[in-house]
């Protein structure tokens, strides 16, 4: 598949799902055996655990991950000991996990590995700058259920999205919600004088006015009950340092002062309004912006639920790809709609 040399333009990528069983590990699995790595060293860890035979949840059968000789990857202690794989020990992390410490391997021989990495976006940010000490080329992430912080453009460059009948049973809400994620994910970059200028903010609200002047509107976040907007008739770009609401939204589209002005966030992972709300704040004449963004390089599709329920894969694919304009895949049946 041709999305897996489009990996190889990136130093870092993250595996995603939006629902348990919507064949994230099938896709890493996939990118896994493809991947060249005559080309790249290649580093992998996960961000939960992955690599069970059986669903802890649903119990149903698992992908099993394995990897090949010559593959660095990142596990807990407890799951290292439970290897299938001759492998050279690297590293032994400091930080505690769950499951124990990190540790840091290569592999010597192919076999099975459960992975379970670094569980703070902080932990996995230092074990990634740590493999590159290691010459590695490519770091990918696994990242866990409802964990989208995990494909957050502050941790990897690039990402592949998994989605699927448990996603939604029914293909029409499938393809919409799915197509809204992608939406999300490829809002544009806001220009560069407010990159400069709000990058290294880290929390409340700013505003940035016509001068390019930067104020802080003392509010600690958008959910605050309390957002005076007084005096903002020269205000450009609004920067929410944290979540995105509704009701912030609500707010900005209510004031008369703030019509047509620029929202600004860090990343898609950090917009947590709804569909309707952000099509309410467009109309009105809004916009929004990200000071990052990660490329989305593919969706992949599980259209199988754990109840039993299958949609028509081809199907499936052909209208997810023509709503989101890029390649989709059903790995297990190895094909693409695009």
């Amino acid at each position: 598949m041709s999305f897996v040399n489009e990996i190889l333009n990136y130093s870092s990528l993250s595996i995603v799902g939006l629902e348990k069983n919507t064949g994230k590990t099938e896709c890493l699995k996939y990118v896994l055996e493809h991947l060249p790595l005559d080309k790249k060293r290649v580093a992998v860890t996960s961000i939960g655990i992955d690599g069970e035979s059986v669903d802890q949840v649903t119990q149903t059968a698992k992908p099993e991950i394995y990897l090949r000789e010559g593959m660095y990857f990142g596990t807990s202690e407890m799951h290292y000991r439970q290897r299938k794989l001759v492998s050279e020990l690297i590293d032994v992390s400091d930080v505690n996990t769950s499951l124990g410490r990190v540790v840091t391997a290569k592999a010597l021989t192919r076999g099975k590995i459960l992975l379970s990495g670094p569980s703070t976006g902080a932990s996995l940010r230092r074990w990634m700058k740590e493999m590159r000490r290691h010459n590695i080329d490519l770091v990918i992430v696994d990242g866990a259920l409802s964990r989208l912080s995990s494909a957050s453009p502050a941790v990897s460059e690039s990402m592949i999205l998994s989605t699927g009948a448990a996603y939604s049973a029914n293909m029409q809400t499938l393809v919409q919600k799915t197509a809204f994620v992608v939406d999300l994910i490829n809002i544009g970059v806001t220009n560069e004088r407010n990159l400069e200028l709000l990058a290294p903010i880290e929390k409340g609200l700013w505003s940035v006015d016509m001068d390019g002047q930067l104020h802080d509107l003392n509010t600690v976040s958008s959910l605050s009950k309390e957002i005076h907007f007084e005096g903002m008739e020269n205000c450009e770009t609004l920067f929410v340092a944290g979540a995105l609401v509704d009701s912030f939204l609500e707010k900005v589209r209510q004031n008369k002062q703030l019509k047509g002005i620029e929202l600004v966030v860090r990343d898609f992972t950090k917009i947590f309004a709804s569909q309707q709300a952000l099509r309410q704040f467009y109309h009105s004449g809004g916009k929004l912006h990200v000071l990052q963004r990660s490329k989305l390089i593919a969706v992949c599709v599980n259209p199988t639920s754990p109840s039993g329920y299958v949609l028509d894969s081809q199907i499936l694919c052909k209208t997810l790809s023509e709503a989101i304009q890029l390649p989709v895949y059903d790995l297990k049946k190895s094909y693409l709609c695009n």
